[in-house]
């Protein structure tokens, strides 16, 4: 096991009803700001609990944050907040109005020119707007990490930055909310958290079998109560076990003392900024691609995944790791989740310009070895045409 530091002070409340203690979690005589995005928060009930429990504070509302967060979008509540001198941010919605509010947060106290630095230059962040989250779409566990993904539309660009000071102060956790969600949504929080746990496991043995285990856990219920969730977004208990399930993939207990590789990420978000590919779907066609082409490399831990995962036990070594890539393949595409690049009418000229910006950026080895290069990509998503 590799040597690690684990911090994470988010308070998690989670279940029904919860929303009731807004008034006890946010301090008395803050001036706050509402973020969310399509509007959900106002079918589901999420908003008027708000405004129940935030009677007599100084709210603000700001709506519209899209499913892939803009920095352009971002900085209009920015503006908001400073000419408001607002103290506080309460996020309700999924992973990407979170996103959002975690580089608002920075931004608003961030002095040195652009914001958009905190992304492209990993600028630092000395401090942020405290925030709080209500989170209504398992999927990205940004609701108890210090990570923030924000696309850039005037550069087709997408770029992630974490830094301490965007952990949010607490977070409501609502599966019942999550019941009124499109299974389009559902399928998506499954397959995002899913890769969130590939990323952190599926690199090569360094004896943490703890760590191991926690994350087969995670890969084993969400495989177990994804289909359930899929079939039925109102299944409270099933939603609930998918909610928590996403939380503990990406909060940073089962990255402890383990390599991680993320480049599966770092394809996925070209093709988001390219194409406007949902986020967990770009997972989808990446994940299986590159295992194939680094299969020697990842052998170890594709075999361990495919014996203790998918309970693939007989066959040679080569078998099982095609069995693994194969059987997660089936388990995104079950979900109606497509695979291909041609199942969004992706040609090859993009993978091209991914490469390209790869090498222009100079991101030549990514990954938990460096093995990611240029060429990797490529051919990881030739496989996937």
């Amino acid at each position: 096991m590799k040597e690690f530091e684990f911090y994470n002070p988010v308070k998690v409340l989670f279940g029904k009803g919860q929303v009731t203690k807004l008034n006890e979690l946010i301090p008395a005589g803050s001036r706050v700001i509402l973020i969310y995005g399509g509007g959900s928060i106002f079918k589901n009930g999420v908003y008027d609990s708000i405004k129940s429990s935030l009677k007599g504070f100084d709210l603000t509302e700001f709506g519209g944050i899209e499913p892939n967060p803009t920095y352009e979008t971002s900085m209009k509540a920015v503006e908001i907040i400073r000419q408001k001198k607002i103290n506080y941010i309460l996020a309700a919605g999924g992973g990407s109005v979170i996103d959002a509010t975690k580089f608002i947060a920075a931004a608003v106290p961030f002095n040195d020119g652009d914001p958009w630095k905190i992304l492209s230059e990993e600028a630092e962040v000395k401090e942020a707007v405290p925030f709080g989250c209500i989170l209504t779409l398992p999927a990205t566990g940004t609701e108890m990490n210090k990570n923030s993904v924000i696309s850039r539309k005037s550069t087709e660009e997408k770029l992630a930055f974490s830094v301490t000071p965007v952990f949010p102060k607490f977070s409501i956790l609502l599966p019942d909310a999550a019941g009124t969600l499109p299974q389009k949504q559902v399928a998506n929080g499954i397959v995002d958290a899913f890769v969130h746990v590939t990323e952190q496991y599926l690199t090569y043995p360094v004896n943490a079998p703890i760590q191991d285990r926690f994350a087969e856990a995670i890969m084993i219920t969400l495989i177990e109560e994804g289909p359930k969730v899929y079939a039925k977004p109102d299944d409270y208990e099933a939603m609930s076990n998918l909610m928590w399930s996403a939380t503990m993939a990406l909060n940073g207990l089962i990255s402890c003392g383990v390599p991680g590789d993320w480049s599966v990420h770092s394809i996925g978000h070209e093709l988001t900024a390219f194409h406007g590919i949902d986020h967990a779907r770009t997972l989808a066609i990446v994940l299986p691609g590159l295992w194939k082409t680094l299969k020697e490399e990842k052998k170890a831990k594709l075999v361990q995944y495919a014996e203790r995962v998918w309970g693939v036990k007989t066959g040679s070594d080569d078998e099982k790791a095609d069995a693994a890539i194969e059987k997660t393949e089936k388990f995104f595409r079950s979900l109606g989740v497509g695979t291909r690049l041609s199942d969004y009418g992706v040609k090859k000229d993009t993978i091209d310009r991914i490469v390209k910006r790869f090498e222009d950026r100079k991101w030549l080895s990514m990954g938990d070895r460096g093995l990611t290069t240029p060429d990797t990509t490529r051919k990881a998503l030739e496989c996937q045409l």
